[in-house]
C-alpha cells in the first residue's frame, strides 16, 4: 500500500551519504582494531560464538536492507509506502544497518566495539530519519501523519505488520544496495585476515578491547 502525492515538498535528502558515514566509520574502526586484540582469546569457543553472532547480524542486515528496497527502491521520494517492513517500522533500512553495524563489531569478537559502532550508527540515522521525517511530511502532510502515529520510528513492532499483493520494484535500486550490502559481508574476510596476521605476529597488539 502507498499513497502518492502532487504536492510540491521540500527538496528530498540525499539516502546515499548517511550510508557513506556509516561505512567510512567501520573503515576507521576496523583501522583502529588493526593494532589490539578482543578480550576473548583468537581461536576459543567464547570468541568463534561471539564472532558468528555477529556475522549472523550483518546478514540479517544485508537480507533486510534487499527486503525492504523492494518495497520503496525507486520510489521513495514519489510514494508513500506504508506496507511490508515500513508497516513495521518507519526506517527499516536505518534500522537494519544499524544492526550491520554492531555485527561488525561482534565480528571481531568485541562486545565494546559492537556496542559503540551500533550506537554511533543509531545516532546518525536517529538524526537522519528526523530530517527525512520532515520532509515526508510537508510532501505528503495528513497521509504521513496518520502513518507516523501508528507505525514506530525505529524499532520495528512486528504485530503491525500488514503486505499488499502487488507492487513495482526498481531494479536498479536492488542491485545498488546489494552492492551497499556486499560491503557489510566482505568485513568478515578483512577481519579474519587481520586476525591470523596478529596471531602470526605481524601485527603488534597495543591494546585489549572487551
Amino acid at each position: 500500500m502507498a499513497y502518492t502525492s502532487l504536492k510540491s515538498a521540500p527538496r528530498a535528502l540525499d539516502q546515499h551519504k548517511r550510508l557513506i558515514v556509516v561505512q567510512v566509520a567501520a573503515v576507521m574502526a576496523i583501522v583502529l582494531l588493526l593494532f589490539s586484540k578482543p578480550f576473548l582469546s583468537e581461536g576459543s569457543n567464547g570468541h568463534e560464538l561471539v564472532e558468528m553472532i555477529g556475522f549472523s547480524l550483518v546478514l540479517i542486515c544485508f537480507l533486510g536492507r534487499l527486503w525492504s528496497i523492494l518495497y520503496v527502491g525507486g520510489r521513495k521520494n514519489d510514494e508513500l509506502v506504508v506496507s511490508g517492513p515500513f508497516s513495521m517500522t518507519r526506517n527499516p533500512l536505518y534500522f537494519f544497518s544499524t544492526i550491520g553495524a554492531a555485527g561488525i563489531g561482534l565480528m571481531f569478537g568485541s562486545v565494546l566495539a559492537a556496542a559503540m559502532l551500533g550506537f554511533a550508527s543509531f545516532l546518525v540515522f536517529r538524526f537522519t530519519a528526523s530530517r527525512e521525517a520532515e520532509f515526508l511530511a510537508a510532501k505528503f502532510g495528513a497521509g504521513y501523519t496518520a502513518y507516523a502515529e501508528r507505525t514506530p520510528r525505529f524499532w520495528p513492532n512486528p504485530m503491525l505488520y500488514r503486505d499488499q499483493d502487488h507492487w513495482v520494484f526498481s531494479t536498479g535500486a536492488l542491485k545498488n544496495t546489494f552492492r551497499d550490502g556486499l560491503y557489510f559481508l566482505a568485513l568478515f574476510p578483512l577481519i579474519e585476515t587481520v586476525e591470523y596476521f596478529r596471531m602470526a605476529g605481524v601485527l603488534p597488539t597495543l591494546f585489549t578491547v572487551y
